[in-house]
């Protein structure tokens, strides 16, 4: 049996590649907006963790907990390397 391979009827388009047909482009976050996320990420990671050392999750606990600081370090890189304009 032959099957033929055709393309399909929609081609994603953009940055995004995978995303499907029709939902939204993901924008390129400004260095304060990446910023303020991985700061809001760390501070997830810690009540994560917080919660999972009051359900007496351990390891998990210990995973959330020690995760948190490399979010922080992350955006302490990102402020470091990328000098971000004054407030207005």
């Amino acid at each position: 049996m032959f099957i033929a391979i055709a393309r399909p009827a929609v081609e994603p388009q953009g940055p995004d590649a995978v995303a499907v047909p029709g939902s939204p482009a993901i924008a390129e976050l400004s260095p304060r907006a990446l910023h303020a996320r991985l700061l809001q990420n760390a501070a997830l990671r810690r009540m994560r963790g917080l919660e999972r050392r009051r359900e007496r999750r351990l390891d998990d606990a210990d995973y959330w907990l020690h995760a948190a600081p490399i979010a922080v370090q992350k955006a302490s890189a990102l402020r470091e390397n990328r000098s971000f304009a004054p407030l207005p």
